[in-house]
């Protein structure tokens, strides 16, 4: 079958190798899908440059999000057949044709939600929502509060925005160039910055961060409110928030949400209960992403100098049937 493998650490673009490998029989509790679409995204990259390297093992293959359907099952499985279209999540893999996973790792599509959408359905969609909830834990209220997003005009970034809305909170979109700014409606709150030039009036009563670096430690040392909070979720700048910033703000919460640890404490129930929320957003266009291209996984090398662009508009999917 078709597949993707990182050997070693390193540049994206240079170390995932696309290889011929084996299909594996599903054995007891088990099903085989055949992937139809996979996202690319950063939380699929970042460990392949050895940031993780502590609890990444080698070799792997990449890809933490996508759609596919079921085409064998094990001995024993009973709550799926072949044909039902499922999200398997928990661990990496996605990037090849075939993929086995564990039933209790697989999570049915319902038939209005279109591969394409269903194959950004989890990442992104239950990041948002679980940073929410973060919030809702801090100040009980979000309502009447102040939150900004830095990345703003990412796909997730524009999730978050309408959240916070919805929360009756006022939202802050901070992005790191006026490239995005026209994502946004009129009367949108929005700052660009790249950590040097926030403005000394802005204050916010929290902070959604996927940048990480120098902007993440000036808007803790200068621009939340005592009894705030920062929430970072990402690290695009691929610098940590420096510690003296943290240090420096007692009274300022630092959190770091990973997905990983909700997904593998939350239990069977929860998780069917959260994705009946993204799969809800996506009706309702809340969850709803674009889609820049979408690449055969024999094309690996265009698609990932795609997701590289600055220039990008939307979400890069791969097919690897072909």
């Amino acid at each position: 079958m078709r597949s993707t493998l990182v050997r070693q650490f390193g540049d994206p673009e240079q170390v995932i190798e696309l290889v011929d490998a084996p299909r594996i029989d599903p054995t007891a509790g088990e099903v085989e899908i055949e992937i139809a679409l996979a996202a690319i995204n950063p939380s699929d990259l970042i460990p392949v440059t050895g940031a993780y390297r502590a609890r990444t093992e080698l070799p792997f293959v990449p890809g933490f999000e996508g759609v596919g359907t079921v085409s064998r099952i094990g001995p024993g499985v009973r709550h799926f057949k072949s044909g039902d279209r499922v999200i398997p999540i928990g661990a990496s893999g996605l990037w090849q044709q075939f993929l086995v996973r564990p039933t209790e790792w697989c999570f049915r599509v319902p038939d209005d939600i279109s591969d394409s959408q269903a194959a950004m359905s989890y990442v992104n969609p239950l990041t948002a929502l679980r940073l929410i909830e973060d919030l809702r834990r801090h100040f009980g209220s979000l309502q009447g509060r102040s939150v900004a997003v830095t990345a703003a005009g990412s796909a997730i970034g524009g999730m978050l925005i309408k959240l916070i809305g919805r929360e009756g909170a006022v939202p802050t979109a901070i992005l790191r160039s006026d490239k995005s700014r026209g994502r946004f409606e009129a009367g949108q709150r929005v700052m660009v910055t790249e950590g040097s030039s926030l403005p000394p009036e802005r204050v916010f009563d929290a902070v959604l961060d996927a940048v990480g670096g120098p902007l993440a430690g000036d808007l803790i040392r200068r621009a939340i409110s005592p009894g705030g909070i920062l929430v970072q979720y990402g690290a695009l700048s691929n610098v940590p928030v420096p510690q003296s910033a943290i240090a420096a703000r007692p009274d300022v919460r630092f959190a770091f949400l990973w997905l990983r640890n909700y997904v593998h404490s939350a239990g069977r129930g929860s998780l069917e209960a959260a994705f009946a929320r993204c799969f809800t957003g996506l009706r309702d266009g809340l969850f709803a992403s674009p889609v820049a291209a979408t690449y055969p996984l024999s094309r690996l090398a265009d698609a990932l100098a795609h997701q590289a662009d600055p220039h990008r508009d939307g979400k890069i999917l791969i097919d690897p049937r072909c």
